[in-house]
């Protein structure tokens, strides 16, 4: 019951009012400063809050139906294949219609195509278009994961153009690189990539017309245009205003000066009509140090973020743990079922844990994010308690019994104070563990150190990725040597008990 009624009292602290225009972005580099745009925008008519990174198409499109976010930016293409499921593109109109019913819209065109595209090295001969690829078997596909699994992806493209090769998967931020250091031969690019020039990529032509449009738009709630009047009618304004070549010249200056997406948004509203604020002078771009980044004045709040995190969930952890590791240590015949489901639990892959959760919970953030915690820290906890209570000592136990102590007062008295040196290491466990796997909560807009890591990954930015790991193996070590005083602590007080 304490969990039950912890867990429904976190959706209030962690979801802000509807006074606040939220907006989403995917985790890649044009995502991050289209949502930029689209909150710098709105800004001086809306409080905004850009929940940025959240994952692929799925998770971004499951909080917008639960209203976590009122909008992202997105493309026609991906709207009409993968959200949509249609066969062949189907119009504007027929799109606003059938996404009508689910209480969603898209609007505002913003003005640039972003194709899907394959690209090789420019030194690799005999391939010019995607058709010449079939008499290429050899050729290392290395490709990003939602690529792979889109219905408007790999599995549409090797049929139609009758691949044979079977592709591995790869972040899209480190795939310029693998290809460049010949790890790979063709990848996945988007048409407004940076790096296809820097890497002197040759894009195969797609001679089939496979590829539909991916005209970049904004897929919004239909609710949030009526509470947020003023603002959206701000964000109309950027219709037809970003070309392509502005977005090309935007994902440079994040992914080759390694500009904040911040201040690139900043500085195009500033330089177009779009928004007539004053801009700040971002300055020239300059080499980052690893330092710089690494004490960034987010510093403070994602550690914040991080903390609260993993006390919350390994504190929910031990609510359950301790009595269930009770349960599995006093009832034989629910041993091995309460040890062999919460190890199961243990081996569900985090990220997909998440995927599952947002529509279950209704929600992103912190909610999802606590849940999953709790349940990878559930196992060292149980299973230690349920260690530690089977090693007390059996003439203890009956010496208690001889002193007239009933079963509840023995527990408490005799051997959970017994078994707490165990029952603290599995706490540690899952308090260090926790330390680590908090990092996914970036991917769905919890916060944390992995929202550096995150940003790292999409842009292929080791500094920034370095200064999201190196504070979380920090706060490990001290928590774990946090745990280590507490422990030397009992044991010298039970010592001279």
């Amino acid at each position: 019951m304490v969990l039950v009624g912890l867990l429904a009292a976190l959706p209030a602290l962690a979801v802000p009012g509807d006074t606040v225009l939220h907006v989403g972005s995917k985790r890649f580099t044009e995502s991050y400063i289209l949502a930029e745009i689209v909150a710098q925008t709105a800004a001086p008519h809306a409080r905004t809050e850009h929940k940025q990174g959240l994952g692929n198409t799925a998770i971004v499109l499951a909080a917008l139906q639960n209203g976590s976010i009122d909008v992202y930016p997105e493309y026609i293409g991906t709207i009409d294949q993968e959200i949509l499921k249609h066969d062949k593109p189907a119009s504007l109109e027929q799109i606003q219609r059938e996404l009508a019913p689910l209480g969603l819209g898209v609007a505002v065109p913003l003005g640039f195509n972003n194709t899907y595209a394959l690209a090789v090295r420019g030194d690799t001969p005999g391939v010019r278009s995607l058709s010449d690829l079939a008499a290429q078997a050899n050729l290392q596909f290395g490709l990003s994961h939602e690529f792979i699994g889109r219905a408007d992806g790999w599995p549409g493209l090797r049929q139609r153009y009758h691949l044979p090769q079977q592709p591995r998967g790869l972040d899209h931020g480190i795939a310029y690189e693998a290809l460049a250091q010949r790890q790979v031969d063709v990848i996945d690019i988007y048409s407004t990539d940076a790096k296809i020039g820097r890497y002197g990529l040759k894009v195969l032509e797609d001679d089939q017309g496979y590829f539909p449009r991916y005209d970049a738009v904004l897929l919004y709630r239909l609710d949030a245009a009526k509470r947020f009047p003023a603002a959206w009618a701000a964000l109309q304004q950027l219709e037809g205003k970003i070309s392509a070549t502005d977005m090309i010249a935007m994902n440079g200056a994040a992914e080759l000066q390694g500009q904040p997406f911040s201040a690139i948004a900043r500085d195009w509203l500033a330089k177009s009509s779009a928004q007539p604020m004053p801009a700040k002078d971002a300055g020239p771009a300059t080499e980052r140090h690893l330092s710089d980044v690494l004490f960034a004045p987010d510093l403070g709040r994602l550690t914040g973020q991080h903390v609260l995190l993993v006390a919350l969930s390994v504190l929910l952890a031990c609510l359950v743990g301790v009595p269930l590791g009770i349960v599995a240590a006093y009832r034989a015949r629910l041993r091995q079922g309460v040890l062999g489901v919460t190890g199961m639990l243990q081996t569900i892959p985090s990220l997909a844990l998440l995927a599952m959760l947002i529509p279950l919970l209704g929600r992103i953030g912190i909610v999802p994010a606590l849940v999953a915690l709790f349940v990878y820290a559930l196992l060292p906890i149980v299973r230690n308690t349920c260690t530690g209570l089977a090693g007390v000592p059996r003439g203890l136990q009956q010496a208690a019994l001889a002193l007239g102590l009933n079963r509840w007062q023995r527990l408490w008295h005799v051997e959970l104070p017994l078994a707490l040196p165990v029952i603290l290491a599995g706490v540690k466990t899952a308090a260090v563990m926790s330390v680590g796997t908090a990092t996914i909560a970036a991917f769905i807009g919890a916060g944390g150190y992995g929202e550096r890591i995150t940003t790292g990954l999409a842009l292929n930015d080791n500094a920034m990725m370095l200064a999201g790991a190196l504070p979380a193996a920090a706060l490990a070590l001290v928590t774990q040597a946090l745990f280590e005083l507490l422990e030397r602590r009992f044991v010298v007080r039970t010592g001279r008990a």
